[in-house]
C-alpha cells in the first residue's frame, strides 16, 4: 500500500510538474510574439524610407526594418513579372503578381538595385489555366507606395514541378530570383504594394498574424492540465481515503 501511494506521488509530482513547464514555455512564447507584434507596429508607424534610405541599408539592418513603409520610384522590369499560382484573397483562388522595380534615385538615375514588388492578387482564368490576365507596367518612372516584408509563404509544390528558366507562372518565390540578372542586383526582401494604382490588382493584404493567441491558448490548456493532476491526486490519494477513514469511525 505504501509503495502504491508513493509511485502515484512520484507520477502525479513528474506530471503536474511537466504540463506546468509546458505551460510556461508557451505563455514565454506568447510574450515573445506579443514584444515581435509591437516591434512590428513600431516600424509600421515610421516614416517611409525613400530609395537613397533604402540602399543605404545594409541586409542585416533591412531584416531589422521589416514592415517599414517605404516611399518608392523607379522602372518595372515588366517582362520578369511573375505570378504565383494556388493563392488566395478573401477566398478566391487567383495569383500574386511580383515584377521587379529597378530603382531610381531622387536626381533621376536608375540604379543598379531592384526590389521585387508583390503588386497585388488577381483572379485566374478556370477555363485556360495558362492565360495569364494583362497588368498595366507602364514603361515610364512610376511611385510606388509599399513597406518591406518577406516573399509569400511557401505552398507544398511536387519536386517535378520545380520552375524552369522564364516560366512565369510559379508555385513559390524561389530564392534564385534574388539573384544577380538583367543587369541589375537585388535587395534580398520584397515590397509589399499598399497604394491604390489603377492597374486592377487587389491588395486586401491579411494583417501579419502574431500566434499570441494561440500560444496563449496552449498555455491555458497545459496549465489546465496541471491543475487537474493536483485536484486528482489530493481527491484520490489524501481526501477520498480521509473521508472513508472518517465514515468508518462515526460508524
Amino acid at each position: 500500500m505504501q509503495l502504491r501511494f508513493w509511485l502515484l506521488t512520484v507520477a502525479a509530482l513528474l506530471l503536474a510538474g511537466v504540463t506546468a513547464a509546458l505551460g510556461q514555455w508557451q505563455w514565454q512564447r506568447a510574450s515573445a510574439k506579443r514584444a515581435a507584434q509591437a516591434a512590428l507596429l513600431l516600424q509600421q508607424g515610421l516614416a517611409p524610407l525613400d530609395v537613397q534610405e533604402l540602399l543605404q541599408l545594409s541586409p542585416a539592418q533591412l531584416h531589422a526594418s521589416m514592415h517599414r513603409p517605404l516611399r518608392l520610384q523607379g522602372r518595372w522590369l515588366a517582362q520578369q513579372t511573375l505570378f504565383l499560382d494556388n493563392r488566395q484573397m478573401q477566398g478566391k483562388p487567383g495569383f500574386y503578381v511580383l515584377t521587379p522595380l529597378r530603382l531610381q534615385q531622387a536626381d533621376g538615375r536608375l540604379t543598379e538595385q531592384a526590389i521585387w514588388v508583390q503588386r497585388g492578387w488577381v483572379a485566374r482564368d478556370f477555363q485556360e489555366r495558362t492565360r495569364l490576365p494583362q497588368i498595366p507596367s507602364p514603361s515610364a518612372v512610376v511611385s510606388v507606395q509599399a513597406r518591406l516584408a518577406l516573399p509569400p509563404a511557401r505552398l507544398y509544390e511536387f519536386a517535378q514541378a520545380a520552375p524552369q528558366a522564364g516560366e512565369r507562372i510559379r508555385q513559390n518565390f524561389d530564392e534564385q530570383l534574388l539573384q544577380p540578372a538583367a543587369g541589375v542586383t537585388f535587395l534580398p526582401l520584397l515590397a509589399l504594394q499598399v497604394d491604390a494604382a489603377a492597374d486592377g490588382l487587389q491588395r486586401s493584404w491579411a494583417a501579419p498574424d502574431s500566434g499570441v493567441d494561440k500560444h496563449l491558448a496552449y498555455a491555458m490548456q497545459w496549465f489546465g492540465l496541471s491543475l487537474l493532476v493536483v485536484i486528482l491526486y489530493a481527491w484520490f490519494q489524501w481526501i477520498r481515503p480521509w473521508w472513508r477513514y472518517k465514515r468508518g469511525n462515526d460508524a
